[in-house]
């Protein structure tokens, strides 16, 4: 039987070096299934319950390997599910193919069944979207789309309609009106010319309080991070999606910045004359040093993402590592013991005591901050640990400590509920002898990851280490945005949005067969992270949290402090508890190290 372009297109994709697909099956895509379920090519393929999920799965795939993560769905609504996951892909700067089915070429244009112009609803997200039109074009289309997902980090999309895939394939032939593409991408050494580099490194000398700032494109460079660290008596910050980037068990780094981030984060960027940012988009620019204040040098292989959030004297194009192990011959030995690093480490290990404080204080029941802080010392050599957006983030940002060969991540630019799930069973596939941890709050596990669950019933066997833990955080609370509504808008929790079922996540865990531990006492919130490490199977270890137990900010604007009170003046559901306890936390906060009103 002569290869229809279905069998041609995996035998592409395998050459490429894609092994695992995320995906739903669905009539679009009838021939690309049958063609794999025939081939002898060393796919694994992983169903999941929906085809967003395939996509951020296949965005934490490529994360977690370095890799393109591929994702398949059927036409029309499986397509169109698909791009939540692939807008996370894209904001992350995370290599994805997205492949998506559609229906016969004689009917596009007719307004048929599940025929939607695919090429125009992913032009947006997709640096690379093609559909193909005949069989010689599937070649070209399924290079060019991984070269692009490869090389420029980018999301890519192929469209293959239903009726092309089953049809004989052929080759391109050797006319007018043919191309012939190859398999294959080897990256660059990417460093910036010498000239800048001395650029770069006569502005870090002539600092005397520099602060280092590391993001996603640092997670290969630790050594040479540190390096230039001590060469220069820095501090370092990290982003969230840098947050393993660094070890926390460093005395000068500072931890999360932002909104989840550290004070001593904020105090060092408040007080440096000098700011060297590695591999981050950090969007919150008022976290940042103000403008003027100092002298900056950018490392970031994307020139897109170049003094984007800050003014940088010295902007340099070029890989991390590279960069870095080039710029640190022309960097000057600062004097060690000098007053702004010292500094900077009296900060952190109050802050670490600070955050010791927070977590055991008393909660009702259960005290948010006390979960990450019992799992921290826990957490086993090279675990992964995945988050998802809201009030879970802050405690995994700034409550856990990372140590050197673990790995965490979450849903960074986009922010999006419901991945990290996704992200934890892709952890899984992409490193099956490797423990693996999500933190999630109930609102997620409520929108999307509770089916998701059957995904890990449905795959545990095949995973040599069995730990594989999905915390739920629940306080029946929107939590994140109703603690945005009383500090940014000053007004009390609206229960009509904000307030969710209480729903027993840990008895649905036992149902499909996984292990369901419940925590509604601190005493035992230890203990029960050791019997969730030690489990034979997959875990959800259900908490039951406090809602009012404030996800604080490092420094609050007196126009934040102007909204919490304002809104506790028109009275709020949990008015007592805020008085008692979140109140007194709250504005005894207030501006820190200075006016940021």
């Amino acid at each position: 039987m002569a290869d229809t372009v279905a069998d041609f297109f995996w035998k592409r994709l395998a050459a490429w070096g894609v092994r695992t697909i995320f995906g739903y099956p669905g009539d679009g895509i009838n021939g690309l299934l049958g063609a794999l379920q025939r081939s002898d090519l060393p796919f694994e393929f992983i169903q999941v319950r929906h085809e967003e999920m395939a996509a951020f799965m296949a965005t934490a795939y490529a994360k977690f390997t370095g890799e393109v993560g591929v994702c398949l769905a059927t036409s029309g609504p499986g397509a169109t599910h698909l791009l939540t996951g692939m807008y996370d892909a894209y904001s992350d700067h995370v290599p994805l193919l997205a492949i998506a089915g559609q229906q016969a070429r004689n009917v596009n244009g007719a307004h048929y069944q599940q025929e939607l112009d695919l090429v125009s609803v992913y032009k947006d997200v997709a640096a690379y979207v093609q559909q193909a039109a005949s069989p010689a074009s599937v070649r070209h289309i399924v290079d060019r789309a991984m070269r692009i997902a490869k090389a420029e980090r980018k999301v890519a999309a192929i469209i293959l309609p239903n009726d092309l895939q089953d049809v004989p394939y052929e080759a391109p032939v050797r006319k007018h009106g043919n191309t012939f593409s190859g398999i294959g991408y080897i990256a660059p050494k990417v460093v910036p010319f010498d000239a800048d580099l001395q650029r770069a490194a006569d502005v870090l000398n002539a600092g005397e309080k520099v602060a280092i700032l590391v993001g996603a494109g640092a997670l290969h460079a630790t050594d040479e991070v540190i390096a230039v660290a001590n060469r220069l008596q820095a501090g370092i910050a990290k982003a969230l999606l840098g947050k393993a980037a660094l070890p926390d068990d460093l005395p000068f780094v500072t931890g999360t910045i932002g909104l989840l981030g550290s004070q001593p984060s904020s105090e060092m960027m408040a007080g440096c004359d000098t700011l060297l940012m590695i591999g981050s988009g950090f969007p919150w620019a008022e976290f940042l040093p103000d403008e003027g204040q100092a002298r900056g040098v950018q490392i970031d292989l994307a020139p897109e993402m170049l003094s984007l959030r800050y003014p940088m004297e010295v902007p340099l194009q070029g890989e991390s590592a590279e960069t870095l192990r080039a710029l640190l011959p022309l960097l000057e030995q600062k004097p060690e013991g000098g007053a702004w690093r010292t500094g900077i480490e009296r900060g952190v290990a109050s802050w670490w005591k600070e955050a010791e404080a927070r977590a055991m204080a008393e909660a009702n029941p259960v005290n948010p901050q006390r979960v990450t802080w019992e799992l921290s010392p826990r957490m086993p050599d090279r675990a992964i640990v995945t988050s998802d957006s809201g009030s879970c983030a802050n405690w995994f940002a700034r409550d856990l400590k990372m140590r050197r060969g673990q790995m965490c991540s979450l849903s960074g630019g986009l922010a999006s509920m419901g991945a990290a799930v996704p992200y934890a069973i892709a952890a899984k596939v992409a490193h099956p002898d490797r423990p693996v941890i999500a933190l999630v709050g109930d609102g997620a596990m409520q929108m999307s990851n509770m089916a998701e669950l059957i995904t890990v019933a449905k795959y545990a066997h095949r995973w040599p280490n069995k730990t594989w833990i999905c915390c739920v955080f629940n306080n029946e609370d929107l939590n994140q945005v109703t603690w945005e509504q009383r500090v940014m808008e000053g007004n009390p929790k609206f229960e009509a949005s904000q307030t969710i079922p209480n729903v027993p996540y840990h008895k649905f865990a036992e149902l499909i067969g996984l292990r369901g531990i419940y925590v509604d006492d601190p005493e035992r919130m230890g203990t029960a992270w050791d019997e969730a490490l030690a489990s034979d199977r997959p875990v959800v270890l259900e908490v039951k949290t406090d809602p009012e137990v404030p996800p604080l900010p490092p420094f609050f604007t007196l126009e934040q402090v102007r909204n919490f009170t304002a809104m506790l003046a028109k009275g709020d559901p949990k008015q007592g508890h805020l008085l008692v306890d979140t109140a007194r936390q709250v504005l005894s906060r207030v501006l820190p190290g200075g006016n940021r009103d």
